[in-house]
């Protein structure tokens, strides 16, 4: 495999032991070159371990990117035929990637397709980026070779989504109304309210630093912050709050 062209350093081979197969044949059946997009560099690596060895798996991965600016650089350079597109990222998020990126989608020879892939299954979340053009909304969750599956259906037209989220994208197409703007829920970046999500759901500090890349001190930072925004006192009152309004 030629090396990738990254906007943000050079990706490592560490990640899952055994690289993710296809659901059939070797990579002489088919093949996809794909960029990576996240803000986190570990991530990044783990995903190139895990589908990036193309004689196994097909997937050719030959660019990273951790920014908005990173990723509208090596799309454009690489026009890869699938973009596996963080949701949350610095200077605006993987819906202005899309928006900077829609001539390429549209492209009737060589388009680009996206296929977001992200921490969140909040329905915002989801909404926004098919809305923007993506066509299908993975969550982390996912193993190696449904990834590796997910990633050729997109490449051939498929719409691809983790399991409940498609009922996100068609109850918001279904309805004619702009959903209701939460002036609250506004104050929060994006960040902190993954932080909310998760800590409505439960989850230990720890627990949230793994699951979303971060330390510790930056929860407990995100969670201050989230507590200020909204004028509460404990992490009770913050379940409570996302739970009255359907986040969790």
């Amino acid at each position: 495999m030629s090396d990738p062209t990254e906007a943000n350093g050079t990706a490592g081979t560490g990640g899952a032991a055994e690289p993710a197969q296809p659901a059939s044949g070797g990579a002489g059946e088919r093949h996809v070159r794909v960029v990576l997009v996240d803000d986190h560099r570990m991530f990044r690596t783990g995903v190139q371990a895990e589908i990036g060895q193309t004689a196994q798996t097909g997937v050719e991965v030959v660019g990273e990117a951790a920014d908005v600016d990173q990723a509208v650089t090596v799309i454009t350079a690489t026009r890869p035929e699938v973009v596996l597109l963080d949701v949350h990222l610095p200077g605006g998020g993987g819906v202005e990637v899309l928006r900077r990126c829609a001539p390429l989608m549209s492209d009737a020879e060589q388009p680009v397709r996206f296929l977001a892939l992200s921490v969140s299954d909040a329905a915002e979340d989801v909404i926004g980026v098919i809305r923007g053009g993506a066509r299908g909304y993975v969550t982390k969750t996912i193993t190696g070779t449904d990834l590796v599956n997910s990633v050729f259906r997109v490449q051939e037209g498929d719409a691809v989504f983790s399991p409940r989220l498609a009922g996100f994208v068609l109850d918001a197409f279904a309805s004619t109304d702009a959903p209701p703007v939460d002036e609250d829920l506004d104050r929060l970046t994006q960040r902190e309210r993954e932080v909310l999500r998760l800590i409505a759901r439960g989850y230990a500090y720890k627990e949230i630093a793994k699951q979303l890349y971060i330390s510790v001190k930056t929860v407990e930072s995100h969670v201050s912050a989230v507590l200020r925004k909204l004028q509460l006192s404990n992490r009770h009152e913050l379940t409570r709050w996302a739970t009255a309004r359907r986040l969790v």
